[in-house]
């Protein structure tokens, strides 16, 4: 199955309809008279599961181009304008896509009749987490100038737990806040750090003081109290909306989130805390969670084409029946290795799949693609290499950069300095490449072709 794509470009849970906003597009029954039912799907995995459960009844379109991942991808123009002249949206409701997310917001506040499927939905009891330790304390004897002053870091902290459940990386965001329920307060805590990781003193008595304002045109669901050293976000409507943090030093915003705005979900109802927690986000490398996803995608077309309900169940059962296919296949891998340790040169994505089938993958940095590594990173790897006796080196196709090299230079660097002779694609089925979309490898394919036959190899199961 080819992909179809256009170049453009998405919070809430489990399947909802963004109603009651002023739309101002065509509906999809204007589409010339046609029957047919479209939607998009926020990156690979789900476009490609998307596609298996609407059959030849619902064509999904994926915005993220061939070689390239949703993580930290950007629209062009107004994708959610263009979304909001199908009928729904496939999503995950993490800050790992947060472009995904703000569309989502985007979606509610201004357009009619799209539904909303968050793939996330149902999975919370399943979720890992990521353990962040908050910097040390802060430095109150060194002395800041607010207008040199380049911040370096941010943790958003669940002032009730002391968890770290955001933190903000370069220019966007790791993690998702807790949903707010209406008529009640989630206090958040901040630690902030300049470019040299010195923390900075935050309080209504400091030098500085953290403060936060709604997007305009964002959802007024919540109302927002700065205590200085923390905010105070009060639901008053349940929605979502688009927040921005700010950094003040004498009563001026001198540094803000903007670049890259957080969605916080008022709810009417307590939420299971697991899903306040700074998880993991990477559900879909899991072919057991897949099969819920998958399911949560058929329930969400079935609501919106109850005449076809019949077809979009039995579509999902076939192509769960490969899912579990796939399912056996782990098992049997690692019922045959040799070993149960490996070492992958990219981003810590497959933590799903460890945690299920009893197997460990050493990498240098932790689950965002965007992290750089420090020479004790490495370090560390030729250690893991030269302790197991490792011989092939994991690396994702993704996050090679340049088109001229076939793997990341870690690999050079590992290979060049361990016994390892040999290295082996590893994908997080994010994206897909030309050749796998020529030969139109889905995420089934993807999982069989490359990601199996490189864990045997490199866990010694050949």
């Amino acid at each position: 199955m080819d992909l179809t794509r256009r170049s453009i470009l998405s919070s809430g849970a489990g399947v909802l309809t963004a109603g009651a906003f002023a739309g101002c597009l065509s509906s999809p029954s204007d589409w010339g008279g046609t029957d047919e039912r479209r939607g998009y799907a926020a990156f690979f995995a789900l476009w490609d599961w998307a596609e298996e459960v609407g059959g030849d009844t619902f064509e999904f379109e994926n915005p993220i181009g061939v070689g390239e991942m949703g993580h930290g991808w950007e629209p062009d123009g107004n994708l959610a304008a263009d979304i909001a002249t199908t009928d729904v949206f496939v999503y995950l409701d993490t800050a790992e896509f947060a472009w995904a997310q703000q569309v989502v917001a985007d979606l509610e506040r201004d357009y009619d009749d799209v539904t909303i499927i968050d793939g996330m939905a149902g999975l919370s009891e399943h979720f890992l987490t990521v353990d962040r330790e908050p910097p040390a304390s802060p430095d109150t004897d060194y002395d800041f100038d607010p207008e040199t002053l380049e911040v370096g870091g941010f943790d958003a902290i669940d002032r009730r737990t002391g968890e770290v459940v955001a933190y903000w990386h370069g220019d966007h965001w790791h993690g998702n806040l807790p949903a707010v329920v209406l008529d009640e307060s989630v206090p958040i805590d901040a630690v902030i750090t300049d470019d040299e990781e010195r923390v900075l003193p935050l309080g209504a008595d400091e030098q500085f003081q953290l403060d936060a304002r709604l997007v305009d045109g964002a959802p007024e669901s919540v109302e927002i109290d700065s205590h200085g050293e923390y905010v105070e976000l009060h639901g008053v409507d349940d929605r979502t909306t688009l927040l921005v943090f700010e950094l003040r030093a004498d009563g001026e915003v001198i540094w803000d989130t903007s670049a890259d705005s957080m969605s916080v979900s008022v709810v009417t109802e307590r939420e299971d805390e697991a899903a306040d927690e700074f998880v993991d986000p990477h559900v879909w490398v899991d072919p057991v969670l897949a099969q819920q996803i998958v399911a949560t995608i058929a329930d969400g077309l079935a609501e919106i084409d109850p005449d076809n309900a019949d077809d979009y169940e039995s579509n999902a059962a076939a192509y769960t029946e490969r899912l579990e296919d796939v399912d056996r296949q782990f098992e049997e891998l690692i019922d045959e290795a040799s070993r149960t340790v490996g070492v992958f040169a990219g981003h810590d994505s497959y933590q799903y799949i460890e945690h299920r089938y009893g197997f460990e993958l050493y990498t240098p940095v932790g689950i965002s693609p965007d992290d750089a590594e420090s020479f004790e990173d490495v370090a560390s790897l030729i250690d893991v290499i030269e302790e197991y006796d490792i011989d092939t080196v994991l690396y994702d196709p993704f996050e090679t950069n340049d088109p001229d090299h076939e793997v990341p230079n870690m690999v050079d660097v590992l290979i060049e300095n361990t016994d390892a002779t040999d290295y082996a694609p590893l994908t997080p089925a994010e994206g897909t490449t030309l050749e796998w979309n020529e030969n139109g490898w889905g995420w089934v394919e993807q999982m069989e072709e490359i990601n199996l036959p490189s864990l045997r190899k490199a866990l010694g199961a050949e």
